[in-house]
This record gives C-alpha cells, structure tokens and sequence, in this order.
C-alpha cells in the first residue's frame, strides 16, 4: 500500500514522529522521521542534496501546490543535472531513480532513514509562503492598484454600472465550438434588490476596491443611477479643476532649464553605488532624469515604501543638476533626518568637486552666516537642511532642484513657498506613505508619480503584532534582541514620564543600557544621543516620535511602541520602517492598554497596520487612511459626499477628465470591449491555484493595451507558474485580439446563437464592402445600427479565435481613416 502524511505529528526534541498507516486504514506504525532546514529557493544546494539522496539509494519525492509549479521545479531540477519524473500517484517509480515530483498540499515534509524516504514539502523547498503584492506587468503602479485585495462583501465600484459587493469569483461552463466544453471565470458582484452581475475575467479592469471613507449602499443593476451620481459630481469637481489647472498653470507655461544628458561624472557617480539597483530604482531614476531634460519643471512625486532606495534616486538626481552647474536643496522635516542626509550626500559625492553644506537648528550662526554666503554666491552646490531653506534670507545664485523628503509633514507656510518653487525649478517629493490630497493630485495625472515596489535584495517584512500591553511580553522582546546582540526602539510619546518608563525598563532588564531621546531636549545633548545609539553604545533608546522619520539604525530591529493606539496610521507605518532596514529579521510590536476603550479609527489603524505588513505597503496604507480619516480631510468638506458617492478612484478619474476639458486636452474615458467567443479561454485552477492570486492576474491581463504588456504577461506567468497550458494561452489570444479592436474603435465583438459573429460599431467604406463582399459573401451590414453580421464557417475553424482576428484585419485594418 501507500502511506498517510503527516497524521499525528508529536514534536520530540529535534525528531518528529509520524504515523504512518495503509491508505484507507487504521492501524498504523511509529517511526523516527526528522524534519527538514528550508532551502528558502537555493536551487543549487537543493540539487546537491538531491542527488547525494539518489545516490544513496533513497527514494525522494518533492510536493508542490499545483501543475504549473510542479513542471516549473522540474525545468529547473533538470537544469541542474537533477533526474526527474512528473508523477501522478507517490509510488510512480523505483526508488531511487529520479526525484519524483508530486502535486498535493503539503507544506512541511520529513526525512526518514528507517524508510530510505525523502519528502519535501513547498515551505522546505522554497521556505515559508508570505502573501504579497507581485510586480505589475507592463505598467507603473498607481495607488489604486495597491489595494487590489478583495474579500467576500467588500465594496467595489464597476465603470459601468456603479456600486456593488464582490462575491467571489466562479468558473462556467458553456457549449463551444463543434460540441466541445468551453470553460471561463467571471467575477461575481451583487447589486441592489438582489440582482447579480457576472464579469467575465477579461473585463476585470473595469472594477476597482471602493474607497470613500464610509460604507456605502449598493446600486440598482443597470447603470441608470450610477450615472446620475457621476453627473453630480463631475458639475461639483468642475470648480475643483478649474483651480487646479490655475495652481499648475504657471509652472506649465513658465521656461524652465533643461538639463544636459547625463555627462562622465553621473556615469561614475552611478557606478559608484555600493548595492546593486533594483528594477525599480533604475527605472524611476530614469523618469526622473527624462523629466528634468525637458524645458518644463519638473513635479513629480516618488512614492517608495521605508527602506527601499528612494535617497539614492534623489542622489543621482542631485548629481545631474550639480554635474550641469545647478544648485540643489535638499529639504527634510527633522534636524536629525537632516543629519543623516548630509552624511549619505557627502559619502555619495565623496571624490567629486562637489561642496555640501547643512542649514539647521544644529548649525552655528557663525557657519550659517557662511553657509548662506556661499549660497547666493554660487560656491556651495548642495545644502541639506529644515525649513529654514526656504526662508526669505536663502538667496540662491542659481537653483535647478528642490528634493523634499516627507513633503507631508511641513506646514502651510512652507507648503506655499514649496508652490511657488514649482513654477520654476524641478521638484522631487519623496514620501513612504504619502498623504492622499498628494495621491489625489498624482492619480488625477496633476503630478507625475512614479513608485518603487521592489524590496531590496535581502530585506524580510518586519514581523508585527497588535497586543495589549504585557510587561512580560516587553522584557521577552528586548531580551531577545540582546541575545542577538541587536538594540531596541522604545516609544513612550509622554516627555513628562519617559524618564521613569526608561527608569523602569533598566530595572526590568537588568545590564541593558537604556538612553532617552525626545524632542525637548537640547538639540546638541539630542545629537550626541542620537550618534551614540548609532554607534551602539546602548542598547535600549526610549523615545518619542521624534524617530519616525528618516532615522537609519541597521543594528536597531526590534520596535516596541507604547500607546500605538494614539498615533497616526501613517506615523505608525514610519515608525515601524526603523527597524528591518539590514539583512535582520524585524520585530515591531504595537500596544494598547488592556481592557481600555478604543475608538473605532484607532481600532482601524491598528487593523490596518496589522494586516498590511509586507514589504511595498506604504501606498495601501496611505489609501487605507483615507478610508479612516474620511474624504472630508483630503479634498475638503464640501467634497466628501461627492467621493462617498462614487468612490476615490471614480472621484478621481471624472476630476481628470474636468481637468482635460478645461485645459483643451480631452481625456478619453476607457470603455468595455465586450468579446464573448464559444472558446476555453481561462487560468486554469490547477495551474493558478490560489483565488486572490487568480484575481490580480486576471485584473492585469484585462489592463494590458499593447503587444510590449502582454509579452511582460506571458514571460511572467511562464516564469513564475510555468509554461501556459491550453486555456491560459487562448486567454492571452483573446487579449491581443481586445487590444486591436480599441485600435479599431470597435466595441462589440460576439458569436450569436445564429452562429454569426456580430461586430459592432463599424462603418465600412465602398472599398471595403466590396472586398467584404468578395471573401464574406453572406456577410450583411447594417447600417443604422452599425452591426456587420458574418456566418461562422462549416466545419469551426480550429483556431476560432485566430479565425475571428483574421477576419477583422481583412476588414477593418486597410482603412485609411481609422
């Protein structure tokens, strides 16, 4: 017979036991089987122990979730000289022989000598499976793609028909062509009154998650009402436009400098970073430098989670202006932040005739006076400093940069000054967790946005928990950070009591070094603390908020905040990048009193920081917070009800299109092409397993616009699931052929029950009716409607969606005017 894993599973030192019992059975026998160290994707150490097992005359058998993984591993088994056989059943082979790969759940396997059996599990093989966001393909992120993640009774918002709840997702089945089963997903969502509507998988793109700050009701199926609401708020967001395009006219219109095209020293400033770039970090740089080679200034926003590489981008940026003989300001909220600014900038430019200077709370008036002279005359190239840049005695001789970390966190006054440098020199704003008026501006297309999502090479997520406070827990936490030899982050927001909460952790966890830093102290006393922490001369730095921005600390990994309850959902998500930033794993742990009432938006952002603690979140959590804090704190009161009414993004998409109008540049709204051909044409549930997996790729297959996109959609899904099967390869057909038919301006393309295929809108010139009538001689038009009606073929086609493209090239395509 067979055997049953894993059963009973008793831990007994470092050996498991299993019982392991005929299939069908009772009975069954103990035995020794140890459990396996995860090779966490080190194929090369993978195969080597593979092989060494063969030789031994072992029989090993690898497990993974599904059939395209499964062929997937075994490509890449093979590669490394590994033999291997795709079984169907675990007694496929002699043992011995190949690695047999199986499909099943299982997770965790075991290695059992009494047996000479070896199973590994997904989580052995590749380590333990974190859910996250995967890359887009083909195009930037943009904040609403962030929080594509639906659950059962979310509410959503479809382009064409409103307000609704998602329900799921299903697969249907309905007669293909010459008799066979076609097979294809829709998405389910309820509208009011019970009604229901089915979204094939190829339309997905037109739903997004509603967000709107309140809980919305559900439409009447059939567009009607949601179309009155969007006219009420397209009349209320006119006057909105009109403002915006005054604020940003200026800086469209005014002259500014246009940058040379990276010389020498940017090559060799570039070469000169110490890591290796990701994907992201190159192509942001890029776009960045394509924006300041342009004669008009430059607004763009960089949102980028804590961590993940955003200063060297405004690095390199700074070189490009210094390189062609711009000064640049570097504008940060804290002095501390400004510190460390100015070490990674002169480290940066170390080697280059580049002269750095700091204008901050920490400079002397003496240095200042300096510093400020070298300024208007030309000599200084790159001031790292607060806002007192941007006072009235900073004389610049030549700006061409302005970098501003945490725009957010400055005040209307500097703000304003901020809008005034925008009509006439660039602009970068960097920011982890962007405030939403600022995601406003850059989703209605006001402000270029670009994202960086990738993780560096070796970053984990930080480990988070939402806990009432527990004492005991605290002395565990920051025992075990010691044992590793790391130190701590303690925030206690109370100046009046951080001294006796310092006081009482020293008691608590005898021979740690506590220090205290808080935002009252004297800023040089404040320095030398902050410069000891870093150089780990103690251990343990009770706190404010006063960290939460910027502060780079790689040996400081493990955060404990006391009163998480009070602070801010994007202070929280700052104060939580602190630590994790180095190839350590990350421990953040955020406390409430126990037993204490808790409001319901401090219950939210606890949820929230909870739940969205994969590396890249930080513009879920800026989403999310406009959910908590209400439309009314971002566009204004007046608006908040228009944006409940349809949601952010619809909110935002109808005050793009204001914008277009008023400034002569009509935005074109996307519409629905409805392709509906009798064809298998589907992810496979065995080759995408996982429902929300399925979903987000659905939602970025129907996204794709050109040939380049779905080349990116095919690579990926090969790459990460392996080669397409049948179903899934006609699904990208048909995405090809949906991207033709918006180049054609066609809306409609079906098969009837007549066995037709209906095509509308078209109008056919003379031309074009005579070759119709030539190669379709029972084709019929008709002209009022603009329906072009042509028999399918007698025997189908085999390949009926090649048929169909065909077709409609033939047609379609030789016209001139389209």
């Amino acid at each position: 017979g067979g055997f049953a894993v894993p059963g009973e599973l008793l831990a007994r030192g470092p050996a498991r036991r299993w019982r392991l019992a005929p299939f069908g059975g009772e009975a069954g026998t103990r035995l020794e089987a140890g459990p396996w160290d995860s090779f966490r994707g080190d194929i090369v150490t993978l195969s080597q122990r593979l092989r060494g097992l063969l030789a031994d005359g072992q029989r090993v058998v690898v497990s993974v979730d599904a059939d395209g993984p499964a062929r997937r591993i075994a490509d890449v088994l093979g590669e490394q000289g590994v033999p291997v056989t795709l079984s169907p059943a675990l007694a496929s082979e002699a043992p011995g022989q190949r690695v047999e790969i199986a499909v099943s759940a299982l997770r965790t396997g075991f290695l059992s000598e009494e047996l000479q059996l070896a199973v590994l599990g997904t989580w052995d093989v590749f380590g333990p499976r974190r859910r996250r966001a995967s890359r887009r393909m083909g195009t930037r992120t943009t904040a609403a793609d962030a929080v594509l993640q639906l659950e059962e009774g979310d509410a959503v918002v479809h382009r064409t028909h409103g307000v609704g709840r998602f329900r799921g997702m299903l697969t249907r089945e309905f007669p293909g062509v010459d008799g066979t089963v076609a097979k294809r997903d829709y998405v389910l969502l309820e509208y009011a009154d019970g009604d229901t509507l089915y979204v094939p998988s190829d339309q997905v793109d037109a739903i997004t998650r509603y967000q709107g700050g309140e809980t919305p009701s559900v439409m009447s199926l059939g567009g009607a009402q949601w179309e009155r609401a969007k006219n009420r708020v397209r009349k209320a967001v006119r006057d909105i436009a009109a403002e915006l395009i005054r604020l940003y006219a200026a800086r469209m219109h005014s002259p500014g400098h246009a940058f040379q095209p990276d010389g020498t020293m940017q090559a060799e400033l570039e070469d000169a970073f110490a890591h290796v770039e990701t994907l992201d970090q190159l192509t942001v740089a890029d776009e960045i430098k394509r924006d300041m080679e342009t004669p008009l200034p430059m607004d763009r926003l960089l949102a980028g989670d804590v961590g993940f590489g955003k200063t060297e981008v405004a690095v390199r940026a700074a070189g490009k202006a210094v390189f062609d003989g711009k000064q640049v300001a570097v504008l940060v909220p804290t002095t501390i932040l400004a510190q460390q600014h100015l070490e990674t900038f002169k480290e940066r430019f170390s080697g280059f005739p580049v002269v750095i200077e700091e204008l901050s709370r920490f400079v002397p008036d003496k240095d200042k006076r300096r510093v400020l002279d070298g300024v208007a005359a030309g000599t200084v190239d790159i001031v790292v400093g607060t806002h007192s840049l941007l006072g009235k005695r900073v004389e610049w001789k030549d700006l061409g940069l302005v970098v501003v970390d945490e725009e957010q966190r400055f005040g209307v006054q500097q703000k304003e000054r901020l809008k005034q440098l925008r009509t006439s020199v660039d602009v970068l704003s960097m920011s982890a967790t962007p405030i939403p008026r600022t995601l406003e501006m850059a989703v209605s297309g006001i402000r270029d946005l670009s994202v960086i999502e990738t993780p560096p090479e070796d970053r984990q997520p930080v480990m988070t928990s939402v806990q009432p406070f527990d004492e005991a827990q605290v002395v565990l936490a920051i025992r075990r950070e010691l044992l590793r030899d790391g130190q701590v982050f303690y925030v206690h927001n109370q100046v009046d009591t951080i001294h006796r909460v310092a006081a009482g952790i020293a008691e608590m966890v005898p021979g740690a070094r506590v220090e205290v830093a808080h935002g009252q102290m004297d800023e040089r006393q404040l320095e030398r603390v902050m410069v000891r922490f870093w150089e780990r001369d103690f251990d343990v730095l009770v706190c404010t908020t006063i960290v939460e921005s910027g502060l780079d600390v790689p040996n400081a990994n493990t955060l404990i905040i006391e009163r998480a309850d009070l602070l801010g959902l994007s202070q929280l998500h700052q104060l939580r990048g602190r630590v994790g930033r180095s190839a350590e794993r990350g421990y953040a742990y955020f406390l409430f009193p126990e037993g204490a009432s808790m409001t319901e938006p401090a219950y939210e952002r606890l949820k929230t920081i909870a739940e969205h603690s994969r590396l890249g979140s930080g513009l879920a959590i800026a989403m999310r917070d406009l959910e908590i804090r209400g439309a009314g704190n971002v566009v204004g009161a007046e608006q908040s009800g228009h944006v409940a009414a349809v949601g952010f993004d619809m909110y935002s998409q109808l005050l793009k299109e204001e914008i277009g109008e008023l400034s002569g540049e009509p935005v074109t709204p996307d519409v629905d092409i409805k392709l509906e051909l009798p064809v298998d044409a589907h992810l496979p549930h065995d080759y995408v397993t996982d429902e929300a997996q399925r979903l987000e790729l659905y939602k970025r297959i129907s996204a794709v616009r050109d040939a380049a996109g779905l080349k990116d959609v095919r690579n990926e899904l090969t790459d990460r699931f392996g080669a397409l099967p049948e179903p899934a390869d006609r699904l990208l057909t048909l995405t090809a052929l949906k991207a033709a038919l918006r180049r054609w301006q066609i809306t409609e393309v079906l098969v009837t029950s007549k066995d037709q295929l209906r095509i509308a809108p078209i109008e056919l010139t003379d031309a074009q009716l005579v070759r119709l009538e030539r190669v379709h001689r029972d084709a019929r038009v008709k002209s009022e409607a603009k329906q072009l009606f042509i028999p399918l073929p007698r025997p189908a086609p085999d390949d009926l969606v090649a048929w169909v493209a065909a077709t409609l090239r033939g047609i379609v395509a030789p016209n001139p005017r389209r």
